[in-house]
């Protein structure tokens, strides 16, 4: 993309969905209805990406520093994602938008994994919005296994290039994030697409997951359209 001030819209947003737990803790209730109310958001903000004209949207749902967690809140979210993906599947697919999951996903076990192949396998021709769901992900280990990738394939050191790099990521075939989007706060990236991000713009809101809204997506889009994007370059 050539120098200057960002387009329009962004055509990949990536999201750092935190604040549930703090959500559920600041009204008195269990961690786990935090979350129940994080899905929910996830819904709303899918809509709004649709209807502001994104093509992708990433969502770190869980991260492979979650394992750490008590094991009670981990069921808890394997159960959310499971039921977030028997009672929201259809309609995905009825709205054009193909799933795509990046991550460890076989950690989640056997049922859960082929649940979320065929759900894949469902959307794979939609194309209204790509929803990628990043399940037990970390951006270290996404480039720990890319070269280990390059390795396999023999790829000599001098014939290894960024774009060749890339292609051996996760994401492959999937754009670099324009904006990354991190709710809660918190002003870090917590290993979540590392590579991916070095040239995106990063939009930081003191909402909680749990309430984030259309109207906070479209405030993240309008900062955005404000950004001078340079990419290492000298401002005209």
């Amino acid at each position: 993309m050539a120098d200057g001030f960002a387009p329009t819209i962004p055509r990949h947003v990536a999201i750092i969905m935190d604040g549930n737990g703090r959500w559920a803790a600041s009204r008195g209730l269990p961690r786990v209805v935090g979350h129940r109310e994080g899905t929910k958001a996830v819904r709303r903000t899918i809509e709004a990406a649709i209807k502001q004209g994104v093509q992708y949207l990433t969502l770190f749902a869980f991260s492979s520093e979650n394992w750490q967690r008590p094991q009670e809140e981990i069921s808890d979210l394997k159960g959310l994602l499971r039921h977030y993906l028997r009672s929201e599947l259809n309609e995905l697919h009825e709205n054009g938008v193909r799933l795509v999951v990046i991550g460890e996903r076989d950690r989640f076990g056997a049922n859960l994994s082929t649940e979320l192949a065929d759900a894949e396998s469902k959307t794979l021709y939609n194309d209204k919005l790509v929803l990628v769901m990043a399940l037990s992900y970390g951006g270290r280990a996404d480039i720990v296994d890319a070269a280990r990738r390059a390795l396999a394939l023999g790829i000599m050191p001098g014939d290894l290039t960024e774009e060749k790099f890339g292609a051996l990521l996760a994401t492959d075939g999937i754009p670099d994030p324009d904006l990354l989007i991190r709710t809660s706060g918190e002003e870090r990236i917590s290993n979540f697409l590392l590579w991916q991000t070095a040239y995106a713009e990063l939009y930081f809101t003191d909402v909680l997951w749990p309430d984030f809204g259309p109207e906070h997506f479209a405030q993240a889009v309008a900062e955005f359209t404000r950004r001078e994007r340079r990419f290492g370059a000298r401002p005209e």
